[in-house]
């Protein structure tokens, strides 16, 4: 049987559909994610920083290639309950190449919403799009408040969810400042969760209709020959040997900038949505979560209520274009660790007393 076929068949027998509700949070108030940055304190070399990050190409964002300040739209986050179909996670494309123990062991089960999607499908699907090399695939089960996430799934059929690395986050806990372990990767390479840092068209319009913000930390991307070479700071738990910036002003894997404060929000658009986004990366930041061209990540509004396009939201790719790194502070996080790959994954039962870091 073709996989298209049997794809079909499965996604037959799974109970409820993928539906629009609200993206998974960090229910803690601690929480690094949700933290409010605005008076945090600034790394000494803060704007030395950015400026050697401005200097990489005309617009200051992307890899080898020069990007604008873009907004990437191609991550689904799904919606599972207890009556959801799991799926157990197998090592792709073989035990050798899983993620361990950064990851949870093969075997967990994974729960799979019919007509969900991996990252990059369009209409979503559960087979990887071969031109987006990490299908991610991030499921959350609203009921236990457990979040699941998978680093390039090259497919969720019959026989399980087929990924490098498939792992949990409890979102009701709040994480120790290595996250799930020091030198531990996650779906993303700095060890981050990804679903909590997306921005989707149904909060942008809340924000927008109270003329606030988003409520917590955002997802984005630097190339690994813009990032300081072999190094990462905490909340981050992890870096990578690509790395290639030696410079002593160069950007650590998971460091967290800021907007700054001078930025002029209501004169850079008169669109309410876009000043929401502004207005949280002035309060809440954003995070350095791995590596790539587009520098920000929302969610897809195919299961939104609220569509990108629509009227009163109107919020595109290039939205933000404009805004460079110097617009930005780097936030103070400490002395940088240096990449090692040696994950110590850090008991659960030790990490979660009380729901603080131990």
């Amino acid at each position: 049987m073709h996989r298209s076929a049997l794809l079909a068949c499965v996604l037959s027998v799974l109970p409820a559909l993928a539906v629009a509700v609200p993206l998974p949070r960090f229910s803690q108030p601690n929480a690094i994610w949700n933290v409010d940055v605005s008076h945090a304190a600034l790394r000494p070399n803060s704007a030395a920083m950015m400026s050697h990050l401005a200097a990489f190409s005309a617009s200051g964002w992307g890899d080898d290639r020069d990007f604008d300040f873009q907004i990437d739209f191609s991550f689904y986050v799904l919606h599972a309950n207890g009556s959801t179909t799991t799926r157990p996670v197998v090592a792709w494309p073989s035990d050798v190449d899983y993620y361990s123990p950064d990851c949870d062991a093969p075997g967990l089960p994974f729960p799979v919403p019919a007509g969900g999607g991996i990252e990059g499908t369009d209409p979503p699907a559960y087979a990887c799009d071969a031109g987006n090399d990490d299908c991610h695939l991030l499921v959350v089960n609203d009921a236990s408040k457990v979040l699941y996430e998978a680093y390039a799934t090259e497919s969720a059929d019959a026989s399980g969810v087929h990924a490098i690395c498939g792992l949990r986050w409890d979102l009701t806990k709040t994480y120790p400042r290595h996250g799930r372990g020091e030198h531990c990767t996650s779906a993303d390479g700095a060890g981050f969760p990804i679903a909590p840092l997306l921005f989707n068209a149904d909060e942008v319009w809340a924000a927008a209709q109270a003329h606030g913000d988003l409520g917590h930390a955002i997802r984005f991307i630097l190339g690994n020959n813009r990032m300081a070479n072999d190094k990462y700071v905490h909340p981050a738990s992890h870096g990578t040997l690509a790395t290639s910036d030696a410079n002593a002003n160069a950007v650590p894997y998971g460091s967290r900038l800021k907007l700054k404060s001078t930025f002029d929000v209501d004169a850079f658009s008169s669109n309410e949505s876009v000043r929401a986004i502004l207005r949280t990366l002035q309060k809440y930041g954003m995070f350095l979560s791995d590596g790539g061209g587009v520098p920000l990540t929302a969610e897809s509004d195919a299961f939104t209520t609220h569509k990108w396009t629509d009227a009163d939201v109107d919020v595109d790719s290039h939205s933000l274009f404009g805004i460079r790194p110097t617009d930005f502070d780097v936030v103070e996080a400490g002395d940088p660790m240096t990449v090692t790959y040696d994950c110590e994954r850090t008991p659960d039962d030790f990490i979660y007393i009380d729901g603080y870091d131990f």
